[in-house]
């Protein structure tokens, strides 16, 4: 046994010779971890798993240490350092250098063993992942802890589902099943459902085990085709179920040694279509025990009592198995080293098939006990000479029944029976009946140990003689006439064995040791007599054909005589390649079906029958060279056809080629997108990471900033009442100081109206002053006009008085207009005041004051507005009294005229009076009536439409009043006239 000691190297060999294990233990190599510091320490290893291809695996120990070990490379390499233990590993993703690490942080990780970068930082999980499950496609995986399992989606790393359980019912596995889309979830109550991978549907749940035989689960494994379930716990019994009927049909019974089961495990094999027959079991003693299932016999064990082991792993093909002792160190096991004993070529093995009870099984029904021992094995045949046996019929009744009984209920009469009804079997069961009628050993261990020797010498250039296209069926050909080879050395040396096992291989090339039991049945009982004269063909089964065809039809026998033709012309080139160039899958399938069916002979019965049906061309056939120009022309179409294959290989692999490039160009740029994401993903997971370092740097500081946080608050609280009660007291204050600025305003308000009144009254008094004076002025002219005339005396001083009248009230009025106008606009002035003191009693008393200064400075400026208004109305007052004045003037000019002219007439009546009218019309129009309108620019608008329309009604009295004074000067001059017509009226 190799050791090796991993030390403080990242990367190098893993031997140093090449391993030679030993029979007794298996073992290759033994890994260790020792430090070489200054105090040496051993660094356990934790966990391992192995990848897609069985070759390679990765182990991670308690430091977080994680190593690749390429077992077919012998190499192994130091691919992350994590710091923390790892608690479960995974390396059969989509993408090969990618592997899941759970770590003791409850995290995930997807790393890189290539550029050993981090590919995706997953969380979620609340407690330790035990258990990383991922599904066979590789893009999805199943996260298990104590409390919860998580589907992820390996593409995107997102949580698809969460599975979320009571916690009084705890998890002990989910995973999915190999080659299916179905979880199953195994609970500690003893539950197991199966669920839809795609919709989580539940498809099923299993029964409870029965009462006798009541074990708590703890441990699972599932076979590679998904049908058995084993579930283990601390007992030595095993549960068998079978997931396709949903039935416990086997309880197995380990020695009493084993008290408990730690760890289940089957192993592969590649020609077991997946139904492994072969179970691990690790007990609490750390021996691992491989026992047959289905035989109950322990095979081979691993581990002793002094080096026990903690956890193992089987590759996925079944050659290495992974296990970590007790003591920390890896131990690589050969499975071909152990089961060497075991592997021997056979004999056939005799199969025992016992029926089961109908009625339903108890758990005593269903025990097996595993007995110590090895499998009992055939010995290896020796020398190239065949075994043979004649099958001779027995007509006893006890001899036929037995013969026609076959394997899994099959009765091979009835079987004839359908054939012969129907011309062939059931396409969907051909494959099972086939295999009841030949009655094949299924021997895996004796396959096994066949191909294990390698392709024959005789193989190895298979494809240049047989050029086929399909790779994988060209290498399923060369591996089984290896082993036929191996098995017997006659084969070696077989021309026509190729022709003979292609349609075979052809038909079973997914289930390789169906295919070459099959040959090897054909060849012993229907091929048996072919190789007494070899080299050359079977003289004598040719002359059996010979005979049978003169005894059916003596004309074409005699015809093929008549030509020289033999029986190796027309019948051997059927049997060497049984058929399969001269017919149909179809009309094949359906011969063997009759071949397998029927007595040997039914074989050499088919080469006479086909001649016969063919008897028409044969017959038209005259020369020997026909009928060799025929299997020449087959030859050269042979021939033709291989180059056709050639040349269409050849343009395929050109094609392929291309598209190797194309894909390789896609794969780079894929490659370059996935760099591009995974670069996004780690900036990604550095910035969470980031987040997360700051997340506890914050936490840290939680409890501490809490408790000052609470102080404060609370200090706060205080303040703020106690800064509450202090603007609820300067609140009141200054609504008080805002009362008393409010009454001082309302007794200022006061005190201006009154100023205002006293104005007011102060105008009045001077206005009617004015009044009196221009009254006194009226009467005086009133006197001096009242010599003039007598007659409109009162009508001039009632139309004088009228328009006084009219004219002081509308004066009044004016002014009380005015006056109103602007005791209105103060108090609406006043309103906004308080309004907006109103609303800013809630601010601050700094605001109060500047909204105070503001109303000062609006109240100077209102003053000052209606001192600028009172000195307008006093300038169009001033304009009114002079344009009185011109007009007073005027009159008093106009007065003494016509008193100057009526004394003049008064003196000298007689006297011609020129017409004045007009000029003295024009002379009155030339006066300046309206000059008090020439500085109207200058007044406000108001007073100036006012002064116009006094203006106006000046006008009007004035044109009156000469109206007037014209019609008295007619009269005047009327009465004048008279008078000097009646001399006696001058006396009087």
């Amino acid at each position: 046994m190799q050791s090796t000691d991993l030390g403080n190297k990242e990367s190098g060999k893993i031997w140093h010779r090449k391993p030679s294990p030993a029979t007794r233990d298996g073992i290759i190599v033994n890994i260790i971890h020792n430090t070489s510091d200054y105090h040496p320490k051993v660094l356990r290893f934790l966990n391992v798993a192995f990848d897609g291809t069985g070759d390679c695996l990765i182990a991670g120990d308690h430091q977080g240490n994680i190593y690749v070990f390429d077992l077919y490379g012998n190499r192994f390499n130091l691919v992350q350092r994590t710091a923390q233990a790892c608690t479960a590993l995974a390396f059969n993703l989509r993408r090969k250098s990618e592997f899941l690490v759970a770590l003791a942080d409850y995290s995930i990780k997807c790393f890189d063993t290539v550029t050993k970068e981090l590919v995706s930082w997953m969380r979620g999980h609340e407690s330790s992942v035990f258990s990383i499950s991922v599904h066979a496609s590789g893009k999805y995986a199943i996260t298990t802890s104590s409390d919860t399992a998580q589907l992820w989606d390996l593409d995107t790393f997102q949580r698809k589902r969460k599975l979320n359980i009571r916690q009084s019912v705890g998890i002990q596995k989910v995973f999915f099943l190999p080659l299916s889309n179905t979880i199953l979830s195994c609970f500690k109550d003893n539950s197991i459902f199966a669920w839809e991978c795609d919709t989580l549907f539940c498809k099923y749940q299993l029964p409870a085990p029965p009462e006798s035989s009541s074990i708590l689960y703890k441990v699972f494994a599932v076979t590679r085709d998904g049908r058995i379930l084993a579930a283990g716990g601390k007992s030595n019994h095993l549960h068998l179920w079978c997931l396709e009927t949903r039935q416990l049909f086997r309880i197995i019974q380990m020695p009493t040694k084993v008290r408990a089961i730690r760890h289940l495990e089957f192993l592969p094999d590649s020609f077991d279509a997946g139904s492994n027959q072969v179970l691990g079991v690790l007990s609490q003693d750390g021996i691992m025990r491989f026992i047959n299932i289905q035989t109950c016999k322990l095979l081979f064990e691993i581990g002793s009592l002094d080096e026990g082991i903690s956890s193992s792993v089987i590759s996925p093909h079944g050659r290495y198995i992974a296990s970590i002792m007790e003591n920390g160190s890896l131990n690589i096991y050969s499975v071909q080293a152990l089961t060497q004993e075991i592997n021997k070529p056979p004999l056939p093995l005799v199969k025992v098939i016992e029926d089961l009870p109908k009625n339903k099984l108890s758990s005593s029904d269903l025990k097996m006990k595993v007995t110590s021992g090895r499998v009992q094995q055939p010995a290896k045949s020796r020398g190239s000479k065949i075994q043979t046996r004649i099958l001779k019929q027995d007509l006893t009744g006890d001899f036929e029944s037995k013969k026609n009984e076959l394997p899994d209920g099959l009765n091979k009469k009835c079987l004839q029976i359908l054939l012969k009804g129907y011309g062939e079997y059931p396409t969907k069961y051909r494959m099972f009946i086939w295999r009841s009628l030949l009655q094949l050993p299924e021997n895996h261990t004796a396959f096994s140990s066949l191909i294990d020797k390698g392709t024959h010498v005789t193989f190895l250039n298979l494809q240049k003689k047989y050029p086929i296209k399909s790779r994988k069926l060209l290498r399923v050909l060369q591996r089984t006439l290896s082993a036929l080879a191996h098995w017997s050395v006659i084969f070696s040396d077989t021309p026509y064995l190729p022709l003979l096992a292609f349609p075979f291989v052809k038909l079973f090339q997914n289930n390789q040791l169906i295919c070459f039991e099959v040959i090897a049945t054909l060849i012993i009982n229907w091929c048996q007599h072919w190789f007494e004269y070899f080299p050359n063909p079977p003289i004598n089964i040719l002359s059996m054909i010979e005979n049978v065809l003169a005894f059916h039809d003596k004309e074409l026998l005699q015809h093929f005589i008549d030509h020289d033709i033999t029986s190796q012309l027309y019948a051997w080139p059927l049997l060497e390649t049984v058929f399969s160039e001269v017919l149909t899958r179809e009309e094949w399938l359906k011969l063997f079906d009759n071949i397998f069916s029927n007595h040997p002979s039914f074989l050499l019965m088919t080469v006479v029958a086909y001649n016969i049906c063919s008897r028409v061309p044969l017959l038209n056939c005259n020369l020997k060279d026909d009928f060799e120009t025929v299997e020449d022309m087959q030859a050269e179409v042979d021939q033709q056809r291989v180059e056709d294959e050639a040349w269409y290989q050849k343009q395929e692999l050109l094609r392929k080629a291309e598209e190797t490039r194309r894909e390789m160009l896609l794969q780079e740029e894929e490659k370059i997108i996935q760099q591009r994401q995974r670069l996004a993903a780690v900036k990604r997971e550095l910035k969470v990471k980031e987040m997360h370092l700051q997340d506890a740097a914050r936490r840290r500081f939680l409890k501490l900033q809490q408790d000052q946080q609470e102080m404060e608050l609370r200090r706060l609280d205080d303040e703020i009442g106690r800064k509450v009660y202090m603007r609820d007291r300067e609140i009141a204050a200054t609504a008080r100081d805002l009362e008393m600025r409010q009454l001082e305003l309302e007794s200022q308000k006061r005190l201006y109206e009154k100023d205002l009144t006293e104005n007011q009254a102060a105008v009045a008094k001077e206005m009617r002053a004015d009044a009196d004076a221009y009254r006194r002025k009226v009467d005086l002219e009133e006197h001096m006009f009242h010599k003039l005339i007598e007659a409109g005396e009162t009508q001039s001083q009632k139309t004088q008085k009228v328009i006084k009248e009219n004219l002081a009230k509308a004066e009044q009025a004016c002014l009380n207009t005015d006056w109103q106008i602007q005791s209105l606009h103060k108090q609406k002035c006043d309103d906004l005041q308080r309004n907006k003191c109103y609303q800013e009693v809630a601010k601050l008393l700094r605001e109060n004051r500047r909204k105070e200064i503001e109303i000062l400075n609006a109240m100077v400026e209102q003053e000052a507005k209606k001192w600028k208004e009172a000195e307008g109305k006093e300038f169009c007052l001033r304009s009114a009294k002079k344009a009185s004045a011109l007009s007073d003037a005027s009159r008093k000019w106009f007065l003494k005229q016509e008193i100057n002219a009526a004394v003049e007439h008064a003196e000298n009546p007689c006297h011609k009076e020129e017409p004045r009218f007009q000029n003295e019309q024009e002379d009155s129009s030339c006066l300046p009536r309206t000059s008090h309108l020439n500085d109207s620019s200058e007044m406000h608008p108001s007073t100036q439409i006012s002064l116009n329309r006094r203006a106006v009604e000046w006008d009007t009295t004035e044109q009156n009043l000469i109206q007037k004074v014209r019609n008295l000067r007619q009269r005047l001059t009327a009465q004048a006239r008279h008078r000097c017509q009646t001399p006696h009226l001058l006396a009087a």
